[in-house]
């Protein structure tokens, strides 16, 4: 037992210190062998901290042509997509009636670019990248648009259709490619429909059919060149690079996965398959530049109420839990600084609901020791030995710290998934740190605090139990 306590107390330790090098830092830098990370650690802030951009979106239609919710949906899908892809952290994408579409950016540095991103119709290229595997989010150059060359229209006899074998999936991380100049087979004028379907091991898949033109090119560039790459782009940016299996003649085929999509990302990838172009052209009604809502001075004034509010439950611990209280300070400290670092690690966007659940997990932390605490009492007036009554304050009072989380978090799920499904980017911000909060609560409330004070027992033995004012009795 004392064998295990001092590892976790070594690793307690470790934590504190890695915590405090990430709470300190502005950049990770680290050289270990072949694995290299170089990443901006920084505090990320909202639109209601620092300010940022505000984009209307209007449809580029006349007003009396119709424009279905499928399409308007479909643009407000690809237009967050291309948000992200800026960088940009928390933004806001939804509907506002029927043709336009609301987009908040935080902390913008070059607004014309974004707003030409927002609002560019996109562009959709199957290029020929013979036996370059091409990672998906490489950059690449291509045939289509450079010097005026268009793309080729070969036109064979058609036959059955068969599958194309993707590559499995990598997380989209845009690096430039090599000089090279990529063929353009066809573009996304000849793409029909492109939707998710099953494998025959019942794994996510995306099928597609293309334009009678499209089908035309597409049998005979696959004809030609089985065993190849036909990577997939869009604004020459690889997607997905299939390997083409055997000759696609009917204009219909599937890109699987040898490890099969999972289906979030199958559906990602259909959608930007169908909709590569922006099925409505936008433009900007109105664009204008928002400030911080907070403002800096209601900033730091909530800082020092943060503070304060820290300082008085830290004081209240001390004074009436006394020795026990004391290392629930050290724990909620170590709390604290897990927290910021790992909001700095994801990294996670602060706002003011954000704060505010991080305030809330915050009580969350000191009502488990403050069960502990009360059980560990209840056990000493009864008259058990102090190891006796650690255990059984710990372990009795678990069950109850356990389930008021549990529940806390499933809740948080509850809250990030509506968030999710409707837009309310604010409502997803208050679930993350709630839910990262209370994870790390759970861990510093029982694990730290109960080594600490094992430890304490272990090195001062049980005459610490007559000493009841040091205990809070």
């Amino acid at each position: 037992m004392r064998d295990r306590n001092t590892i976790l107390f070594v690793v307690i330790v470790l934590l504190a210190l890695f915590a405090l090098w990430v709470d300190t830092s502005d950049r990770i830098h680290l050289e270990l062998g072949p694995l290299k990370v170089d990443r901006d650690i920084r505090i990320r802030q909202g639109l209601d901290l620092q300010g940022g951009l505000h984009v209307l979106l209007e449809a580029d239609v006349p007003p009396t042509e119709k424009v279905t919710a499928e399409a308007m949906e479909a643009v407000a899908t690809i237009v967050e997509n291309r948000v992200n892809a800026l960088g940009v952290t928390e933004p806001l994408v939804q509907l506002q009636g029927e043709r336009r579409i609301i987009v908040e950016l935080p902390g913008v540095e070059d607004p014309e670019q974004a707003i030409a991103t927002l609002k560019g119709t996109g562009l959709l290229e199957f290029i020929d990248a013979g036996y370059d595997h091409l990672a998906e989010g490489t950059v690449v150059r291509t045939t289509f648009g450079e010097a005026g060359e268009a793309e080729a229209t070969p036109t064979p006899t058609l036959q059955a259709t068969e599958p194309v074998t993707g590559t499995a999936e990598v997380q989209p991380t845009p690096t430039p490619a090599a000089e090279k100049v990529y063929r353009t087979v066809m573009t996304g004028k000849h793409l029909k429909s492109a939707k998710v379907g099953q494998d025959e091991f019942g794994r996510p898949e995306i099928d597609f059919e293309l334009t009678d033109e499209g089908a035309k090119i597409f049998a005979e560039f696959t004809k030609n060149n089985v065993g190849k790459v036909l990577a997939i782009t869009m604004d020459k940016v690889v997607i997905s690079a299939p390997v083409i299996q055997t000759p696609i003649l009917e204009g219909r085929g599937r890109i699987t996965s040898q490890q099969g999509f999972p289906l979030e990302y199958a559906r990602s990838i259909a959608v930007q398959l169908r909709y590569g172009a922006l099925p409505v052209p936008l433009k900007v009604v109105e664009t204008r530049a928002v400030g911080p809502t907070l403002g800096q001075d209601s900033i730091q004034k909530s800082i020092r109420a943060g503070l304060i509010g820290l300082t008085v439950v830290l004081l209240f611990m001390l004074v009436y839990y006394r020795l026990p209280g004391s290392l629930a300070d050290v724990a909620l400290l170590l709390y604290a600084a897990l927290n910021l670092a790992i909001f700095k690690l994801i990294p996670v966007t602060l706002t003011l609901p954000g704060i505010t659940g991080f305030i809330l997990s915050t009580g969350m932390a000191v009502d488990a020791n403050i069960l502990i605490f009360e059980r560990m009492k209840e056990e000493l007036r009864a008259g058990r030995t102090l190891r006796a009554a650690i255990a059984a304050g710990f372990d009795r009072a678990w069950t109850s710290i356990r389930d008021s989380n549990l529940s806390t978090l499933l809740t948080c799920v509850i809250l990030f998934w509506f968030g999710s499904q409707f837009g309310a980017s604010i409502v997803k911000g208050f679930a993350i740190t709630l839910f990262i909060g209370v994870a790390i609560s759970m861990f510093t409330a029982i694990t730290v605090t109960r080594t600490l004070i094992t430890l304490l027992f272990q090195v001062v033995g049980e005459g610490l139990r007559d000493k009841k004012w040091l205990l809070g009795l």
